[in-house]
């Protein structure tokens, strides 16, 4: 035998012994998961690897245990594991704010609504304003709008400004009037001062009105928005959310956020949108896009109309139950300038539209001058109320749909209250709108609604409310299924914000952003869907929330 043909069976026990003992080294590895991946087979895998923030490799345990040595694991123990969920239409900023307002979710009645203020004020004795959001005149006895007259008698000496749950509207008192100027000879384009019987102001401001009170109130400092925004980022994390849209910015909280994610003082990702205006839009195109890697700011969110709720949206025909339509916000011919000159700049555009005379109005705006739709990705937020001729539209230009679940089974118990019979079959349909584009994107509008996605993807697979009403759910015609739902949560999102390539799915070169929940939603029972819990939510590979 030669001297090769001696040497050679050593060297190969040699390199067989080294490559099952010299493992490549990573930051993390989970495994003994049930991982959906939402790939685009939406393939199931057991482990994957993590170095730098990024998953490097996705398989079975046994092969990842074997392929790699990590510095941490973590065993799921047989949990499930998905992509860190994606909120695509919130308030981010706004729910900061609202922090340390007086909160009027759920109020009753107008005595509720006083009393809940009385408590806010004693414990907040030298706020200058009271602020309160939340307040929704249908689930009052009467359904009636309130007037400034209710806190007069409480509040004479403070001004009031309380939001109505959809921010649409507000209810001010007698002082927040008279520091304002307001007067019942004032008139405002895209909004409306409600008057009482005698021509005065009623303390009810809608839309466009709202800003003629709200730009008196006293800013915040930044040190008690940060804490306010961690607050808010503590909680996203706590339901498995990575990634948000903050829908719609000025300038100043632009930059505040800037600053803020510039410091590594912010760990949730942010896709945030400039709020429209020509003034700022055109400064914001000259200074072009911004993307980093936890905020980016590349589009533009225009809003059209106003709600359902405060009759404020946009219809071609009159409210089933007011005769009126809603109005628009600005003109037709200002909203097709703005688009104009967003379709010659590199932002995205997004645009708030809720009645069908809005969305037949932006979508023929998109028509007119959105070149190369496909890449563009312009998305319409909302789209509530559909005109049977608009749905192809969305295929034909290339139009995202970015809807809210948890509206329809918020607002089912009263749409036909505002549509008629037929209308309805146009209202939340998602499922239309899914076999037109392709895809949906999901969101919540949190702090509008609540910001948990699970309640969400409930909403959109079930049609139910939280107490499972209607027996059989809302219009199921337009229900999704669970993978629809899923992939709109996370990687439709991310492809709604051109994201797609670095995030939204578990797959080798993506941002480790996953979140591992304590029961399986493909498979849970309906009802037990809005009760799952989050475990653990991770991003670029570090545990931000880990349930104890």
């Amino acid at each position: 035998m030669t001297f090769v043909n001696r040497i050679f069976p050593i060297l190969l026990l040699i390199g067989l012994f080294s490559s099952c003992t010299t493992n490549t080294e990573v930051d993390l590895i989970v495994f003994n998961a049930k991982i959906y991946t939402v790939d685009s087979t939406f393939t199931t895998a057991e482990a994957f690897a993590v170095k730098n923030g990024i998953f490097i490799d996705i398989g079975t345990s046994e092969v990842i245990l074997k392929r790699y040595k990590a510095k941490g694991t973590i065993d799921a123990k047989g949990h499930p594991i998905y992509p860190g969920f994606y909120d695509a239409h919130a308030h981010f900023f706004m729910f900061a704010e609202l922090l340390d307002q007086a909160d009027l979710t759920g109020a009753t009645s107008v005595g509720e609504v006083i009393e809940k203020l009385k408590i806010y004020h004693l414990s907040h004795p030298k706020k200058k304003w009271i602020i309160g959001s939340g307040w929704d005149q249908n689930l009052w006895p009467d359904n009636l709008f309130p007037t400034k007259d209710s806190l007069d008698k409480y509040f004479p000496d403070i001004p009031i400004y309380l939001s109505r749950i959809d921010h649409h509207a507000a209810w001010i008192n007698s002082k927040a009037l008279e520091i304002a100027g307001l007067d019942s000879g004032k008139t405002v384009e895209g909004g409306l001062i409600m008057l009482d019987s005698l021509g005065h102001p009623s303390g009810i401001l809608m839309d466009n009105a709202t800003s003629l009170v709200f730009k008196h109130i006293p800013d915040a400092t930044d040190i008690n928005l940060l804490t306010s925004l961690r607050r808010v980022q503590d909680s996203l994390f706590s339901v498995g959310l990575t990634s948000i849209v903050d829908a719609g910015l000025n300038p100043d909280q632009l930059e505040i956020l800037t600053k803020f994610y510039s410091q590594d003082s912010l760990k949730i990702r942010n896709y945030a949108m400039i709020l429209a205006n020509p003034y700022d839009i055109e400064n914001y195109i000259r200074q072009g896009i911004y993307d980093s890697d936890r905020l980016s700011i590349k589009s533009v969110k225009l809003i059209t109309d106003g709600a359902l709720g405060s009759r404020g949206a946009y219809l071609l025909e009159h409210y089933h139950n007011h005769p009126s339509k809603g109005f628009l916000l600005q003109s037709p011919t200002e909203f097709d300038e703005i688009i104009q000159l967003l379709a010659n700049s590199p932002f995205q555009v997004n645009t708030h539209t809720i009645g069908d005379s809005t969305d037949l109005l932006i979508l023929d705006a998109y028509s007119r001058h959105l070149k190369d739709g496909k890449n563009r990705r312009w998305r319409i937020e909302h789209a509530q109320v559909i005109a049977p001729d608009d749905f192809k539209k969305f295929s034909k230009f290339h139009i995202i749909p970015s809807i809210q679940p948890t509206h329809a089974t918020s607002d089912m118990y009263r749409t036909e209250e505002h549509v008629d019979t037929e209308r309805i079959k146009g209202t939340y349909p998602y499922k239309q709108l899914l076999r037109q584009y392709g895809l949906v994107v999901l969101g919540s509008d949190f702090p509008m609604k609540h910001f948990n996605p699970l309640y969400g993807y409930h909403a959109a697979v079930a049609r139910v409310d939280k107490t499972g009403f209607p027996g059989g759910g809302f219009q199921m015609e337009n229900a999704l299924t669970r993978e629809e739902a899923l992939r709109g949560m996370t990687i439709w999102a991310a492809f709604s914000c051109f994201q797609e390539q670095k995030r939204g799915s578990i797959e080798k070169g993506k941002d480790a952003d996953f979140v591992i929940l304590e029961d399986d939603i493909m498979s849970a029972p309906d009802n037990q869907l809005r009760d799952i819990k989050t475990l653990r939510t991770v991003i670029a590979g570090e545990t931000v929330f880990l349930r104890q």
